[in-house]
């Protein structure tokens, strides 16, 4: 009898606990929540913690509430300029009505789907109003605040709030890349070409005045290194007149010692002059006297 009631008793226990399990489910910081009842949404849970529902009747639908990414196919498009852009992009998002959102998509994947047609649409919309030029360099941030505004009205049906959309790149078609990249090379050659030549320029230009520069200062060398020479010539034969006018003899007598020194250096040169020359007549005599020569 004791052992039947404890069986029963066993049985009731973990029937009120698998219900107690079934009425209550815990909900984290990073999600909502739905609770449903025949799939029909009763209300909607968005604070963390252990909420109640009804068990075997209601069901939860958690819900991510936190900034969710989304990739958009790389497409081409147009700009106004009518030059082809291949543009990659990317959005996020975030749930912020799980009520709308699940009336309306249910699941992420749709939900990823229909954003990926918003971004993408209104992409293209407002590159085509724009120049190749704007959207790659001078407006960019502003036209991508443009589609992250009206893809936010598009999204707000669905329950989600459009917080960015970017472009990752946006680049010319390989055909057209290759194109553009053959001219850019071809212009810079040309560049390159017109700056050799004029460097070739300006170094003739200054290499001839150099020449003329260097001419003029030889020339202007030369003649003052002529009339310095000159000059002390000049005073060299004063000094040597007055010199001579003081001791005839005497400088008689150098001149001979520095024609004798000069004379008979080493080299090359040989000379022959008789002994009874005049030349060596402070040889035979220290006064200088001429030499009596033979008959």
């Amino acid at each position: 009898m004791k052992g039947g009631l404890s069986i029963v008793f066993g049985v009731i226990l973990a029937a009120v606990v698998f219900v107690l399990y079934q009425s209550f489910f815990i909900l984290y910081p990073s999600h909502q929540a739905l609770i449903l009842q025949f799939g029909q949404v009763r209300s909607a849970v968005k604070d963390p913690g252990l909420h109640f529902k009804l068990p075997f009747i209601q069901s939860v639908e958690m819900i991510d509430k936190r900034v969710l990414p989304l990739e958009i196919p790389q497409q081409e498009v147009i700009a106004a300029d009518q030059k082809r852009l291949v543009v990659a992009a990317f959005a996020r998002y975030r749930i912020v009505d799980p009520v709308r959102y699940y009336q309306t998509v249910r699941a992420a994947q749709a939900a990823d789907e229909r954003l990926k047609t918003f971004v993408a649409s209104n992409l293209r919309a407002v590159l085509a109003e724009n120049t190749f030029t704007a959207v790659v360099r001078d407006q960019r941030a502003a036209l991508m605040q443009r589609v992250q505004q009206q893809v936010d009205k598009s999204a707000a049906d669905l329950g989600i709030d459009v917080i960015d959309v970017r472009i990752r790149r946006a680049d010319l078609p390989e055909a057209n890349s290759n194109a553009v990249f053959g001219r850019m090379q071809t212009e810079r050659q040309r560049e390159a070409t017109e700056i050799r030549a004029q460097g070739e320029e300006a170094s003739r230009r200054i290499r001839a005045r150099a020449d003329r520069d260097r001419e003029v200062l030889v020339a202007e060398a030369n003649r003052q290194s002529e009339e310095l020479r000159g000059t002390g010539d000049g005073e060299r034969n004063r000094i040597f007149a007055e010199a001579y006018g003081q001791d005839p003899n005497f400088f008689a007598f150098y001149r001979s010692m520095q024609a004798y020194e000069n004379g008979m250096k080493a080299g090359d040169t040989r000379m022959v002059i008789s002994p009874q020359s005049e030349f060596f007549r402070y040889f035979a005599d220290p006064q200088g006297k001429a030499m009596a020569r033979p008959n």
